[in-house]
């Protein structure tokens, strides 16, 4: 048998279970099951299927035995602001509804009647999406406040399956920032805010940090799986767990790559300034209390719809290959306009705002995906502005983390559009933040510098140079 750590990795597309373990002083990942996270429409909203996802977990234990792997630990890490609550029975009172339901549309808005949005920003210091915890929880409270005054316990997604697998109920830290309801000072609940909105302040846990054990799974899960192992708490949100695992230890702009992009830097205090409201960055609450001072951009989500209403007749390799030879194709978008947040057909979306901007509307796969890699680089390199306006430092390269680092092209054009350096690396960033932390927790590594260097050891890194454009 194989000692390892498990990670539970799932994101908004796809979910696995890694083992991580290190053997020949390199660490060593492995991914051990594979399963689907799709959005689903249940009682007019578009969800997850929370149910699925938990067996899903399950069978990736059991597999994990089987390959005779034998876990110490395992963390979960998702995607942020989404949520369930509970009733006095401990029974699921909601679905499990996705940041892409439209409940939200005008909602965040209607907040700002309430409380000033330089006043949210004040005390919480996280960027303004239509989506984000706050403005879910208004949108419930608004069509449907005897749910919220049945709730007892207020848990996100990973939060949820933690509870599900050990009983015990804690939100944790990295994750609960993202609700737009946690104070920058006291890192804790903002009691005046959740007062403000009519929200139940009781339904919110304690706040728990990354390296907290949960204690073993329970009794009767322990033997249908056919092993017992603790719980630890990653960032059970994922960018934060991709951000543990950027390998450089000098000053870098990290750009974590997938679904979304998330760019930014880390530091150790708030940056929470009337300019960085304006250019919608936010502090994330990260490992050992440091900040993921960052900023969302809609991310590679675009080529992920394009390529489904392609049939998928087209792989993610296909799609650089084509956007390569579709060099004439100059039209540019704003990736972070709202149309292409949850549109009904993405392909229609891009072509209407080219449209709209008088610009040449793309007709084929490759000029479909030209302009959003295009239009990507574009806007990280604006990102990157910013970051240097804001901080008064100029950064000399970027590490980009996440499965969007393996394509190439996209690399190359941030390389030439910012005049950086740029590094591409490790592909498996967000299992593997997640499996260093149980790695501390189990005082196998010391602290975040050794893991890192770790990471940066066992793990390729690409570099990409500014060429011409």
């Amino acid at each position: 048998m194989q000692n390892c750590y498990l990670a539970v990795d799932i994101g908004a597309s796809s979910g696995r279970v890694m083992a991580g373990f290190i053997k020949d002083h390199t660490l060593q990942l492995e991914e051990i099951y594979r399963f689907g996270n799709q959005m689903i429409e249940r009682n007019g909203h578009l969800c997850w299927d929370i149910d699925h996802l938990f067996q899903s977990i399950k069978c990736g234990v059991k597999e994990a035995v089987k390959q005779h792997y034998q876990p110490i630990s395992l963390a979960i890490d998702t995607w942020a602001v989404d949520f369930v609550l509970l009733d006095e029975h401990d029974q699921l009172l909601t679905d499990a509804i996705a940041y892409r339901d439209h409940r939200t549309d005008g909602v965040m808005e209607e907040v700002f009647n309430t409380i000033k949005k330089e006043e949210i920003y004040q005390r919480t210091g996280i960027q303004f999406q239509p989506f984000n915890t706050i403005y879910q929880l208004k949108a419930l409270n608004d069509t449907q406040p005897k749910i919220l005054s049945r709730a007892k316990t207020f848990l996100m997604i990973p939060d949820y399956l933690n509870f599900l697998l050990t009983g015990k109920k804690v939100n944790e830290y990295t994750n609960a920032t993202s609700t737009q309801l946690i104070h920058l000072e006291t890192k804790d609940w903002d009691e005046y805010l959740i007062e403000k909105l009519g929200l139940p302040r009781a339904i919110f846990q304690s706040i728990a940090l990354p390296k907290t054990s949960l204690g073993t799974i329970k009794t009767n899960l322990a033997e249908e799986l056919g092993v017992s192992f603790d719980v630890v708490l990653p960032a059970t949100h994922d960018t934060g767990s991709a951000v543990i695992a950027v390998p450089e230890q000098t000053e870098t702009i990290y750009l974590s790559s997938g679904t979304w992009s998330l760019m930014g830097i880390e530091c150790a205090d708030p940056i929470a300034t009337e300019q960085a409201l304006n250019y919608n960055f936010t502090n994330e609450g990260g490992m050992d209390y440091r900040y993921r001072w960052l900023k969302n951009i809609m991310g590679l989500w675009m080529i992920q719809e394009v390529k489904r209403l392609y049939n998928d007749q087209y792989s993610f390799s296909d799609f650089v290959r084509l956007a390569k030879q579709a060099t004439a194709f100059k039209s540019i978008i704003d990736v972070n306009d709202q149309r292409f947040l949850s549109p009904d057909h993405m392909i229609e979306a891009i072509k209407s705002y080219c449209r709209e901007t008088k610009q040449a509307e793309p007709s084929t796969p490759g000029e479909l995906a030209r302009t959003i890699f295009v239009s990507l680089a574009k806007s990280y390199q604006q990102t990157i502005d910013q970051i240097e306006s804001l901080t008064g430092k100029r950064y000399e390269q970027v590490n980009i983390i996440g499965g969007g680092c393996q394509n190439q092209l996209l690399n190359q054009l941030l390389a030439n559009f910012s005049g950086k350096k740029v590094c591409a690396g490790p592909v498996e960033a967000t299992a593997l933040g997640n499996i260093v932390v149980q790695l501390l927790k189990a005082n196998v590594l010391n602290d975040l510098t050794e893991a890192r260097q770790l990471i940066k050891d066992s793990f390729p890194i690409i570099r990409f140079k500014p060429e011409g454009v």
